[in-house]
C-alpha cells in the first residue's frame, strides 16, 4: 500500500502538540483567575464572560484537537474504539461551545447599557466556525454511525466522505485558531487601557503567549494531520466483496479489493 510508518519525528511533533494543547488551556485558566477575577454567572456578567474564552478554547482547541489526533495515534488499534473515542471527544466539545456562546451573549445583553452583538470580525468568524463544527458533527455521525446500519450498501458513499470529513475537520480547527487569536486581540485592546496594551503590561504577555501557542499549534497540527507520510494505518474496516473469497479493505483514500488469502 506504500503507507508511511510513523517516525520518531512524528511522535516528537505529537508530543509538542500535546504540550501546546494543555499549555494554551492552562494559560487561559491562569489568565482568568489572576487577571479577570475568576468565573461567574448572570449575577456578574463580567465574570460570566470569562467562561467564553476558556470554554471555547476547551471545546474548539483542546477537545477537537485531541479528537483529530485520535486517528493518527490509535490507527493501529481497534477501529470501533478509535471511532468511539473520536465521537466522544467531539460530543464533549458541544456543551463547552453552547455554554460559551450563551455566556458571551449574556455579557452583552445584560450589561447596562447593552453591548451590540455580532458586529466584530471575531464574532463573524465565530459564527462560521460554529456552523462548520455543527456540520462536521452531523456528517460524521450520519456517515460513520447511522450508515453502518447498512454497511455494504453504503460503503462506497462512506468512503467518499472520509477525505471530505477529514479535510473540513482540519479547516474548522484552523478557523477556530484564527477566531481565538482575533478574540484575544480584541479583548486585549478593550481591556488593557491603563496601562495600555502597547506598553506590554504583565497581562499582555498572557494574551501574546496564548496567541503564539495557538499559532504554533495550528502549524504542527496541520503538518501532522495533513502530511501523507503519516496516514492512519490500513485497514480500518472490512466489507465483504463480490465473492466469498474476497473482501474490500477501507483505507484513507477509499476501498481496495483484496483476496482473503493475502
Amino acid at each position: 500500500m506504500g503507507r508511511g510508518v510513523p517516525s520518531v519525528f512524528f511522535y516528537f511533533l505529537v508530543f509538542l502538540a500535546e504540550i501546546l494543547l494543555f499549555g494554551v488551556l492552562i494559560l487561559s485558566l491562569v489568565w482568568v483567575q489572576f487577571y479577570q477575577d475568576g468565573f461567574g454567572w448572570r449575577e456578574n456578567v463580567k465574570k460570566e464572560f470569562n467562561l467564553h474564552p476558556v470554554l471555547m478554547i476547551t471545546g474548539f482547541i483542546f477537545l477537537m484537537g485531541h479528537a483529530m489526533l485520535v486517528y493518527r495515534l490509535f490507527g493501529c488499534c481497534n477501529k470501533l474504539g478509535a471511532k468511539l473515542l473520536h465521537t466522544i471527544l467531539y460530543l464533549m466539545a458541544v456543551p463547552c461551545i453552547v455554554v460559551a456562546t450563551i455566556a458571551v451573549f449574556d455579557s452583552h445583553d445584560l450589561r447596562n447599557p447593552p453591548i451590540p452583538n455580532l458586529y466584530s470580525l471575531h464574532s463573524w468568524m465565530g459564527v462560521v466556525t460554529i456552523g462548520l463544527f455543527a456540520l462536521q458533527l452531523f456528517v460524521g455521525f450520519f456517515s460513520f454511525w447511522l450508515l453502518l446500519l447498512c454497511e455494504q450498501g453504503t460503503s462506497s458513499f462512506r468512503a467518499s466522505l472520509v477525505p471530505i470529513h477529514s479535510s473540513f475537520g482540519l479547516i474548522t480547527f484552523m478557523l477556530a485558531v484564527a477566531t481565538c487569536v482575533t478574540g484575544l486581540t480584541e479583548k486585549a485592546l478593550f481591556s488593557l487601557k491603563n496601562p495600555h496594551y502597547s506598553t506590554l503590561p504583565d497581562e499582555a504577555y498572557y494574551y501574546n503567549a496564548m496567541a503564539m501557542a495557538l499559532t504554533a499549534l495550528a502549524i504542527i497540527m496541520g503538518y501532522v494531520l495533513h502530511n501523507p507520510k503519516y496516514p492512519p494505518p490500513s485497514p480500518v474496516a472490512f466489507v465483504e466483496g463480490p465473492s466469498s473469497n474476497s473482501h474490500y479493505v477501507m483505507t484513507q483514500h477509499g476501498y481496495v479489493y483484496r483476496e482473503k488469502n493475502i
